[in-house]
């Protein structure tokens, strides 16, 4: 139950990141404009501040990685707090049958995991698994400074401990 509780939450938005024009009236060309920030953000922590297309790929790859990784319902708390567009990026395609990934056992597990999701794109995004590290970091840095200090703990509580240490210190 508390998984659909919190799938409802997602869709109709309770939370505050859905931006309003008029009462009841959705601002799309405003909420586009805010998950292009976030990539925006994401693409200059990455070094590459004009490849947004890297930065999506980049994003979308960490994320489905740790929708794998984390239960649906901490998945759902944690991107709770993302842009809506950055939502959608994270849920789409997402089957439940893949979780829990228990190959993902420890940072190296990690990386190789995110440059496969990112596939076909992975050795222009990632390059050698140095360079993939640092941009899984990159990502984190930029999630963890929109996503409460709390929900973060959340997160890495269900994480293995050198995975959390990664994280922290991204």
């Amino acid at each position: 139950m508390y998984f659909y509780e919190n799938l409802t939450n997602l869709m109709y938005n309770r939370n505050r990141d859905i931006i309003y024009e008029k009462e009841g009236v959705m601002n799309f060309e405003k909420n586009a404009q805010v998950g292009n920030a976030f990539l925006k953000e994401v693409a200059i922590e990455l070094g590459h501040p004009e490849d947004i297309k890297r930065a999506g790929r980049v994003l979308r790859s960490t994320l489905r990685v740790l929708r794998r990784k984390i239960s649906p319902e901490e998945y759902l708390d944690f991107i709770s707090q993302l842009p809506m567009c950055i939502k959608a990026v994270a849920v789409d395609g997402w089957k439940l049958n893949q979780f829990p990934d228990r190959s993902i056992r420890n940072v190296e597990d990690l990386i190789e995991a995110v440059m496969d999701e990112d596939a076909r794109s992975a050795e222009n995004d990632f390059g050698d698994e140095n360079e993939a590290k640092e941009a899984v970091g990159g990502v984190f840095r930029v999630i963890k400074r929109h996503i409460s200090e709390g929900e973060m703990e959340d997160l890495e509580a269900e994480l293995p401990k050198i995975i959390k240490d990664f994280i922290q210190k991204s």
